[in-house]
């Protein structure tokens, strides 16, 4: 008996808890539906539905002249909603009426399957649903143009249940020329799985003002872990700006085709050629090569505005200070000691050994490109103050950036008696060209400013940014500097720099004998390590 009840006990107990524990759980679930429903729906909704960002149509970059120098152009991904109701109503009436011209047309476009295949797959696909089947990848725009046309296609999206995605591919249609100044877009993919591009040149200068507005939309989560969008839910993307460049077509074709040829010709590892226009500061042109690994070249880098010792062109800058000073004048004399001089331990070589021309003027000395004579004037006239040259340096902003509108221009650097590296053979080895580092587009400013009567300008790409055809921002010429000089000075440096190209003699005279027009230039040696 004692066992009987206390197996009911036990029985009852048991039962006790089961009707305990679903009190507990009929509770739970009356809580959160009657109390927290709202929450849980909006969580569901959020893990059904997102919105993913639309990049907007990149803006256009044009040459001065209007040719288009990088744009977009849209490619289309196709996919097809066999759940859609314009398909299913009237047990596919519409879809039944439409596959047969719909496959021959098809089929007849795009060449790569029959009538019959295609056929096959619609029905397929439409057979088992598919809310998301992706017809074609990556037509072009007017094959894009022609599919709308088709029988059930034209009759629009609900009622079609074709959807189309579109995208943006970055073209070039020049193909290389100016193309890393204009920009390379190298394609990546980021975290999100979204392909992405990394720009350089004005490309990435720009990009906020090209890439415009990003817009959104709302996409489903559907069965097969496929977004698609949901109709009416959209913030449209603002298209980008465009911008024109104050490039020539025309000049920069002819710069990369002179900068190739001198390249092979003196078997060079990189090069730069920059075309400015004298009067505004406008960059028609910049050619850019280095080697790759198989020696053949290629424009790789933006050597125009990496900082390097300039070598024999900034003996210009030297010759300005000695003129402006009034430390020398043209027809002072100056011994090149055989093209080897040595100071504080150091010896300072010329290319030749001048073995006929030892005792020259100081014209001379610059037409003949001489590191020994410029050194010997430096040092005799500035060692016991140089930072009396160093100011000439500095306010011909050759420590400063060019602020060109390109990103990645490297700093200069001009050694003052405070540098760390500065020694006793610093002023001199400064006055050929080293122990100092200048861009070259730093080097054309200086010498456009005495093409320009003294006037320094501030070298720039971008003339003006349109927005659907309007201008929105232009940009100006700017001076840096009113004058470089006096105006003795300037006339001395031009006939020097005449002398270098039309003097017997002359580093440039070979280059130029017998040249239609008058040439003026410097030419620029670098030691090789």
């Amino acid at each position: 008996m004692e066992v009987k009840r206390d197996i009911l006990w036990r029985v009852y107990l048991c039962f006790l808890g089961i009707v305990a524990f679903s009190l507990v759980i009929l509770g739970r679930v009356f809580y959160i539906q009657q109390v927290q429903g709202e929450y849980w729906k909006k969580q569901a909704k959020q893990q059904q539905e997102r919105y993913v960002e639309v990049d907007a149509d990149r803006g256009t970059i044009y040459s001065e002249d209007g040719k288009m120098l990088s744009t977009s152009i849209p490619y289309f991904d196709v996919y097809v909603d066999f759940g859609a109701d314009g398909l299913r109503e009237k047990n596919g009436k519409r879809f039944k009426e439409n596959i047969d011209s719909l496959s021959l047309n098809l089929s007849a476009s795009f060449k790569d399957r029959s009538t019959a295949d295609y056929k096959k797959e619609l029905q397929t696909q439409y057979k088992n649903r598919n809310r998301y089947y992706l017809l074609k990848r990556n037509i072009s725009f007017q094959q894009y143009k022609t599919l709308k046309s088709f029988p059930l296609v034209r009759q629009g999206k609900n009622k079609s249940g074709f959807i189309w995605e579109v995208k943006n591919k970055r073209l070039n249609p020049y193909l290389l020329l100016a193309n890393r100044t204009i920009g390379l877009s190298r394609e990546f993919i980021d975290s999100d799985g979204k392909v992405k591009n990394s720009n350089v040149g004005l490309e990435f200068t720009y990009d906020s003002i090209l890439k415009g507005e990003t817009g959104k939309k709302l996409v489903r989560y559907i069965a097969g872990g496929v977004y698609v969008p949901v109709d009416g839910y959209e913030i449209e993307p603002e298209q980008g700006k465009d911008i024109v460049t104050t490039l020539d077509v025309n000049i920069q074709d002819i710069t990369e085709n002179a900068l190739l040829k001198m390249m092979n010709e003196n078997e060079c590892e990189h090069g730069t050629c920059i075309v400015m226009e004298v009067k505004t500061g406008k960059i028609k042109a910049i050619a850019n090569l280095g080697r790759d690994e198989n020696g053949k070249y290629w424009e790789d880098l933006n050597y125009a505005i990496r900082a390097s010792e300039p070598g024999s062109t900034f003996k210009l800058a030297t010759m300005l200070s000695l003129l402006e000073d009034k430390y020398v004048t043209l027809d002072n004399r100056v011994n090149l000691e055989h093209g080897v001089w040595q100071v504080s331990k150091r010896t300072v070589y010329d290319s030749e050994k001048h073995e006929n021309s030892e005792d020259v003027t100081v014209k001379r000395a610059f037409e003949l490109s001489s590191n020994v004579g410029m050194a010997k004037l430096v040092y005799a006239n500035y060692s016991h103050n140089p930072l009396q040259y160093i100011d000439h340096l500095k306010k011909l902003r050759l420590s400063n950036l060019s602020g060109i509108d390109l990103v990645g221009e490297t700093q200069p650097i001009i050694k003052t008696p405070k540098s760390k590296t500065w020694s006793a053979t610093s002023l001199p080895w400064m006055a050929f060209g080293y122990e100092v580092l200048v861009s070259p587009l730093q080097t054309l400013m200086l010498y456009n400013a005495v093409a320009n009567e003294g006037k320094m300008m501030k070298p720039y790409l971008v003339n003006e940014i349109r927005h659907n055809g309007l201008m929105v921002k232009k940009n100006d010429p700017v001076v840096l500097e009113q004058s470089i000089c006096r105006e003795a000075t300037l006339n001395q440096l031009k006939d020097c720099l005449v002398g270098v190209c039309n003097e017997e003699g002359g580093t440039g005279y070979k280059l130029f004998k017998g040249s239609n027009y008058l040439v003026a230039g410097k030419t620029g040696t670098a030691l090789v390590a």
